[in-house]
C-alpha cells in the first residue's frame, strides 16, 4: 500500500552538496522559513526518498563543487525520472558562478550565498509555480473545450451566459456588440458549440480585414478565369460553412455594395460564385459581430437599414472588462491554464496584483489582459508576480489597502434593548474573500506604520508569528524595513 504524499506541507529542499558550511548554512535558514533539508547524493535517493515519505519537496539545490561532467549527470538523470522537480544551482563568493547547467530545462535558476530571505522565498514559489504546472500538464486535466467557455461570475457575464444558453439552440441569426476584444468571437465559438451544429464546421471570417474587391470572392467563392489570377475555382466561405456557422466579425466595416449581396443571400438562401451563373444554396447559421454602432451608421448611410434588422434578430452585448473587474481573478487563471496547457511556461499573481489589476480601466479589454499575462509569463517564468513587478501603467496610483467602506446597518445587541452598527451586506453582494484580505491589508499597514516598519514589533501588535507576517507581506507586496534574519 503506497504513501500518500501531501503537497507541500511545508518547505522542504533536497540539498546535493559537499561543502559542510553550505550545508550548514542552508539547514538554518529553512528552519527559520519553517522548512526543512534533506541532504541527499544521487537522484536515486530522492526518488527513494519520495517513495517512502509523506513529504514532497518542491525543489533541488546542486553546489559548486562537483566536476561539471558530474553535475551533468545528476540533473540529466533527475531530468529524466522526476521532470516535474525543478533545480537550482549554489554558489557563493569563493566559488564564483559554476555555469554550465544550461540548456536544461529543469534548472530554473542560480542561487548566490549568502542569499536573502526575500530573494530565497521568490525563488521559492518559482520552484512551486514550476512543480505545479508540469503536475497539471502531466495530469492533462484541461480539456480542448475550456477555451470556449466565457469565464467570469459577475452579473454581466452571468447574464451574456444566460443568452447563450436560450439562443444556442435555435436557428436565429446572433449580432454580437462590444468593445473590441471583449471576447465577441468566444461568445460566437460558444454558440456554435452549444448548438446542434456542433460537430460541423466553424468558419469565421474578419470582414474588416478583407479588402471590399476581394471580399465576394472570400465569401462566394469563384471560378477559374474569373478574374487576373483567378488560375483555379475555390470555394468561399459559405461554402466551407455548410451546415454550420459562418461568423461574419466586424461587419460594421463591410462596403455598402457587399451588404446589399450579403442581404440578397441572407433573404433567399442562395448565392453565385464570383464568374458563375450558376445559383448555389446554402444551409448556414450567421452570426455576425461588431465594435461600431450600426444605428448610428445607419444614419450617417453608411451601413443598410434592412441589413441590420436581419442580422439583429437576436442582440448580444458583450460589456466591456471595466464593467465585470469581478472576472479578472477567474480570467486571469483561465488565461495562465491556456498558456501551460500550450506549453508556452508559466506564472503566478499575488493577491496584491491582481487587486491592482481591477483598478486599471483596460481599455484593451480581455485581449490586453490576455497579452499582459503572456508578456508576464515571458518575463518571470514561472514566477510569482507582486504589484511592483507589473508593468508601470498597471499599477494604481492610490493606497490599494485602503478599507472598503461598506453601508451600515443597525441590529440587536448582546444585551436587551441595544444595537449595533454592522456592515451591511450591498444588493449586488460582494467578493467577501477579496474584502477581507483589503481590511487584512489594511491593518497590517496600520501596524507597520505604528511601529516605524519595525516587522518584529507589528507582528507582536497582531498578535502573530513574525514569520507568518513576513509571509503576509509576501503575498500582498506590502514594503517592510529591510531587516536581517539573523544569519
Amino acid at each position: 500500500m503506497g504513501i500518500e504524499r501531501q503537497e507541500f506541507p511545508r518547505l522542504c529542499i533536497y540539498l546535493v552538496d559537499e561543502n559542510a558550511e553550505r550545508r550548514s548554512y542552508m539547514d538554518h535558514i529553512l528552519r527559520f522559513m519553517d522548512g526543512e533539508v534533506k541532504l541527499t547524493a544521487t537522484p536515486d535517493e530522492i526518488e527513494q526518498h519520495l517513495a517512502t515519505s509523506m513529504v514532497e519537496c518542491s525543489v533541488a539545490l546542486i553546489g559548486p563543487d562537483y566536476a561539471e561532467v558530474e553535475r551533468r549527470d545528476f540533473v540529466e538523470k533527475l531530468e529524466k525520472q522526476l521532470p516535474h522537480l525543478p533545480v537550482f544551482e549554489l554558489y557563493d563568493e569563493a566559488s564564483e558562478d559554476p555555469g554550465g547547467l544550461e540548456g536544461h530545462t529543469n534548472v530554473i535558476g542560480k542561487i548566490k550565498i549568502p542569499t536573502q530571505y526575500d530573494q530565497l522565498r521568490s525563488l521559492i514559489h518559482k520552484a512551486q509555480v514550476y512543480n505545479e504546472s508540469h503536475t497539471s500538464l502531466e495530469s492533462n486535466s484541461r480539456p480542448v473545450e475550456l477555451f470556449r467557455s466565457l469565464s467570469g461570475s459577475s452579473r454581466a457575464t452571468r447574464q451574456v451566459n444566460r443568452m447563450i444558453e436560450q439562443v444556442a439552440d435555435s436557428e436565429a441569426t446572433v449580432l454580437i456588440l462590444g468593445e473590441s476584444g471583449t471576447g465577441k468571437e468566444v461568445v460566437a465559438r460558444k454558440l456554435h458549440f452549444h448548438s446542434v451544429r456542433r460537430g460541423k464546421p466553424f468558419v469565421p471570417v474578419n470582414c474588416g480585414a478583407i479588402p471590399s474587391d476581394l471580399l465576394e470572392s472570400e465569401l462566394f467563392g469563384h471560378e477559374k478565369g474569373a478574374f487576373t489570377g483567378a488560375i483555379s475555382a475555390r470555394q468561399g466561405r459559405f461554402e466551407m460553412a455548410e451546415e454550420g456557422t459562418l461568423f461574419l466579425d466586424e461587419i460594421g466595416d463591410m462596403s455598402m455594395p457587399m451588404q446589399v449581396k450579403l442581404l440578397r443571400v441572407l433573404q433567399e438562401r442562395s448565392f453565385e460564385r464570383v464568374g458563375s451563373n450558376k445559383t448555389m444554396t446554402c444551409n448556414v447559421r450567421i452570426i455576425a459581430a461588431t465594435h461600431r454602432n450600426l444605428e448610428q451608421a445607419i444614419q450617417d448611410g453608411e451601413f443598410r437599414e434592412d441589413l441590420y434588422y436581419r442580422l439583429n434578430v437576436f442582440p448580444i452585448d458583450m460589456p466591456p472588462l471595466r464593467d465585470r473587474v469581478e472576472d479578472i481573478p477567474v480570467l486571469v487563471n483561465d488565461l495562465i491554464h491556456r498558456i501551460e496547457h500550450e506549453k508556452r511556461g508559466s506564472v503566478r499573481l499575488t493577491p496584491a496584483a491582481i487587486a491592482a489589476l481591477t483598478h486599471y480601466s483596460w481599455p484593451g479589454n480581455v485581449r490586453e489582459l490576455a497579452n499582459l499575462m503572456e508578456r508576464l509569463a515571458i518575463l518571470y517564468p514561472f514566477g510569482v508576480v507582486d504589484i511592483m513587478d507589473l508593468p508601470e501603467k498597471f499599477r494604481p496610483n492610490g493606497n490599494l489597502v485602503d478599507t472598503i467602506q461598506l453601508p451600515e446597518v443597525s441590529i440587536q445587541g448582546d444585551q436587551p434593548g441595544t444595537t449595533l452598527n454592522a456592515p451591511r451586506l450591498p444588493t449586488d453582494g460582494l467578493d467577501l474573500k477579496a474584502h477581507l484580505n483589503t481590511l487584512e491589508q489594511s491593518l497590517i499597514q496600520q501596524a507597520l506604520d505604528e511601529s516605524d516598519g519595525v516587522v518584529a514589533h507589528a507582528a507582536k501588535r497582531l498578535h502573530m508569528r513574525r514569520t507568518t507576517l513576513v509571509e503576509k507581506l509576501r503575498k500582498y507586496g506590502l514594503h517592510r524595513q529591510q531587516e536581517s534574519t539573523g544569519i
